[in-house]
């Protein structure tokens, strides 16, 4: 996400150096890999850093005398000392409107919690967590079919233009520093203890988290196999005709689409389930799933409280 801001200051600035993360195991091998804005950098023929600790390379950025550093989901708390190694200090590209959903994950909490709107802000570092004053700030509405990819990249696309506007901004000179208004909220780091569905929550709530963790962890159920628990992710689901009335328990498949996908039912309604990702396989559509795993409407999937009442078949 961060490379796009790269290729903007590169055509609209002069770029200096870049500092990204260190290369990183990756693959079967656990290769050393670069980070695709380390990869980025070196193609455009720029300078790149990539410590451990930014504190490492204080006095090597305070050398280049740059006027400005972008940070753009680096993933590091930049100190003090670090801050002020550039004239006018850093700005940050956040995908929130700040004080909303400060932190690590403000894409994917801004759907799990159902918003409707988010954006993009550009504003100083401070030493807090995304607590400085902020220099621009831009809405998006956030789609009903949207998910954390779909989502993710339209607030780039938008994040790129409100950096363009900042950098106009600054070159006209007395840039504002504007405190930041309204209630926060955190995004902590995603956890993959909240990747377990649990059809005792609303059809929308299941949805929601569906969408919010589609960069992963992915949401998922799963059933005992064979020999062992079969995991199954849920790619992408639907609310679309979920108004069905069943007496099946939560867990239960209540009606089976052909060609599609199936309903599984909520403590409230059901959920339209329309692409997974079974454990070791390949995405495929709902109805496909089906037919592998030879399932049928009134059969049904734990819960992660534990099985469901035996009025209906569960796995």
């Amino acid at each position: 996400m961060a490379v796009p801001f790269l290729k903007l200051l590169k055509e609209s600035t002069d770029l200096n150096a870049v500092v990204t993360q260190p290369d990183r195991p990756s693959g079967r091998g656990l290769k050393l890999s670069p980070s695709p804005v380390k990869t980025c950098a070196q193609e455009l023929g720029v300078q790149v850093f990539s410590p451990k600790f930014p504190a490492e390379i204080t006095e090597n950025i305070r050398a280049l005398s740059p006027d400005l550093g972008v940070a753009v989901a680096y993933g590091r708390i930049l100190k003090k000392e670090f801050l002020s190694s550039t004239r006018l200090g850093f700005l940050n590209v956040h995908f929130s409107l700040l004080p909303a959903y400060r932190g690590a994950a403000p894409v994917q909490w801004a759907l799990i919690r159902g918003e409707t709107e988010t954006g993009v802000t550009v504003f100083w570092l401070d030493e807090g967590m995304d607590t400085g004053p902020v220099l621009v700030k831009k809405s998006l509405s956030i789609s009903p079919d949207d998910n954390a990819a779909t989502l993710m990249e339209r607030l780039v696309a938008l994040g790129v233009e409100a950096l363009r506007e900042s950098l106009e901004i600054l070159r006209g000179g007395n840039p504002p520093r504007l405190s930041q208004t309204g209630e926060a909220s955190y995004a902590a780091l995603l956890d993959s203890s909240l990747s377990r569905i649990d059809f005792n929550r609303s059809a929308r709530e299941a949805h929601n988290i569906v969408r919010g963790l589609a960069l992963g962890p992915c949401a998922r159920i799963s059933f005992p196999g064979v020999d062992k628990p079969v995991s199954i992710q849920l790619v992408r689901t639907s609310l679309e005709n979920c108004d069905y009335s069943s007496s099946l328990p939560p867990g239960s498949i209540t009606r089976v689409e052909r060609g599609r996908g199936f309903y599984v039912k909520c403590i409230d309604s059901e959920l339209l389930v329309l692409e997974v990702r079974p454990e070791g396989k390949k995405t495929m559509s709902g109805w496909d799933f089906l037919n592998g795993f030879k399932l049928k409407a009134g059969d049904a999937f734990a819960l992660p409280c534990g099985m469901i009442e035996a009025d209906a078949r569960t796995f």
